[in-house]
């Protein structure tokens, strides 16, 4: 009951919605921190060569099950690529454009772009290299943490659900459309792993990372509409 009452309360002050989706994302990105902490200096190491041995020791079976299973990881992966999560922003914005939604369009450019550059400037400072205790499965350009594939993709798809999910009616297709991208987002990490180019750790920081990315552009947008900023929900 109390939970109620405060979700009512926010949903009724924007504003201090807004700051406790900051209290949430600065609280996630010190978990980040925390765990790069531990990354550098090898305590998670034991761990994440436990885990991606785990996964290939169980994935790498001959015949036809094996090959169907490693082409969807492949598909997965490529998912989460810089080149079709750029293709699926343009798209999106393209559409909110001809739907004269010019500001909203400009800010789910401005909410991917600023948060993959966060992302990579992360990887640059931790420069942790890439796996090498099972073979790699997949090309990689940089370094490892945290994953650019599930950061990127928790960015994009986790906040163009939260943003449909704030135009549609229907409680039902809200919690279809933001379980889909959630769905979508693991599916991405977890291939990542399967493939042997990540640590079971650059995958868990890129999640949290873009999970918290997307929960603040969401709130972020929820606050513009709230001053007639940006288009109104049901625009």
């Amino acid at each position: 009951m109390v939970m109620l009452r405060a979700l009512q309360s926010l949903q009724r002050r924007p504003d201090r919605a807004l700051l406790l989706a900051f209290g949430i994302a600065a609280a996630l990105l010190l978990l980040v921190l925390h765990l790069a902490s531990e990354v550098g200096a090898g305590d998670t190491n034991a761990f994440d060569a436990m885990i991606l041995r785990a996964i290939r020791n169980a994935a790498d079976r001959p015949g036809a099950g094996f090959h169907a299973l490693y082409k969807a990881m492949l598909d997965f992966t490529a998912l989460g690529d810089v080149t079709t999560l750029t293709l699926v922003v343009a798209l999106v914005a393209g559409a909110l454009l001809i739907a004269r939604k010019a500001a909203m369009a400009g800010f789910l450019i401005a909410a991917s772009l600023l948060g993959t550059f966060a992302v990579e400037t992360l990887k640059s400072v931790f420069d942790r290299p890439r796996p090498n205790v099972v073979a790699h499965w997949a090309t990689f350009s940089n370094t490892s943490f945290p994953s650019g594939h599930a950061a990127d993709s928790a960015i994009v798809y986790l906040t163009l659900a939260a943003l449909v999910a704030r135009s549609v009616e229907s409680s039902g297709l809200r919690v279809y459309v933001l379980l889909a991208a959630m769905a979508l987002t693991l599916l991405i990490g977890l291939s990542r792993l399967y493939l042997g180019v990540h640590w079971p750790t650059d995958v868990l920081a890129g999640w949290i990372l873009g999970a918290s990315w997307a929960f603040l552009a969401a709130t972020i947008a929820w606050w513009l509409q709230a001053r007639n900023t940006l288009e109104q929900p049901g625009d």
